[in-house]
């Protein structure tokens, strides 16, 4: 019996070494980690980086690192690492087949990683929904739409939609059309509008701005008015064009189409 005892004592006592030994591994380790990954957000050339690869790059060497750490625990228990590779093979096949989408998204990440349809701060169309891209993970891409709401879109439909990046080139063009009657000068109008745009600080006159009648409607013509502004200033001259040019438009005299009389026979 005491012999039971006594090797019950020396089982308890080197299995409590070890946990406690696994258990500051594991204290000191994160902290080590943690301490490391400031470090390498500090360096020169990594906070230069862009913000996609940027965190692209600080969470895979995250994950890398908190591995190696965890390894590190498993041997220090005395596990032996052929059952632990068996055992993670199976966890891992099964895992797989059971997160195809979740991999399908990973493998999304890393595509956009490398062909870079977009940057974080971008101003996108994309998956039925558009914003500005506020960060790209590992599996999710978040929007703020314009209404100030978060959307979040699987990397894996991002890489098989149609992507319309608003924000890649430095210039713009506003695009606004105007039913105005028939009976009002073609010259007169245009010239109207053409002041009108030309008024604005954020318009640009190279390329210069196009206002032409493009189609007939009843009682009028519609007219399309092409400006182009930086692209950050997209939303402002929009709105600022569709204020001005009907006021211009009616202090000339200019009005819209007139409505067409029914005769019934």
């Amino acid at each position: 019996m005491q012999e039971f005892v006594n090797k019950a004592i020396d089982i308890c006592t080197n299995a409590g070494g070890k946990l406690i030994l696994a258990l500051l591994v594991f204290i000191i380790g994160k902290a080590v980690i943690n301490k490391l990954m400031k470090l390498i957000g500090k360096i020169k050339g990594f906070d230069k980086m862009d913000a996609t690869a940027r965190s692209f790059l600080y969470n895979i060497l995250k994950g890398v690192l908190y591995t190696i750490l965890i390894i590190s625990i498993i041997g220090i228990l005395g596990v032996p690492m052929a059952s632990v590779v068996a055992v993670l093979a199976s966890c891992g096949l099964a895992v797989g087949m059971a997160m195809q989408g979740a991999l399908g998204n990973l493998a999304g990440g890393l595509m956009l990683l490398i062909f870079r349809p977009f940057n974080v701060g971008d101003y996108i169309m994309a998956g039925g929904e558009e914003g500005t891209v506020k960060s790209i993970s590992l599996i999710y891409t978040l929007l703020t739409t314009v209404d100030n709401k978060v959307v979040s879109i699987p990397n894996g439909s991002l890489m098989n939609a149609t992507i319309k990046n608003l924000s890649s080139e430095e210039n713009r063009r506003v695009d606004l059309t105007f039913n105005i009657g028939g009976d009002n000068a073609i010259e007169d109008v245009r010239s109207v509008i053409l002041r009108t745009v030309g008024e604005s600080e954020k318009v640009l006159m190279t390329p210069a701005p196009q206002i032409e009648p493009v189609a007939g409607i009843p009682g009028g013509l519609q007219y399309t008015v092409r400006v182009w502004t930086k692209s950050p200033n997209y939303w402002d001259v929009y709105f600022e064009m569709m204020r001005e040019i009907p006021t211009a438009l009616g202090k000339a005299g200019i009005g819209g189409p007139s409505t067409p009389i029914k005769v019934n026979n």
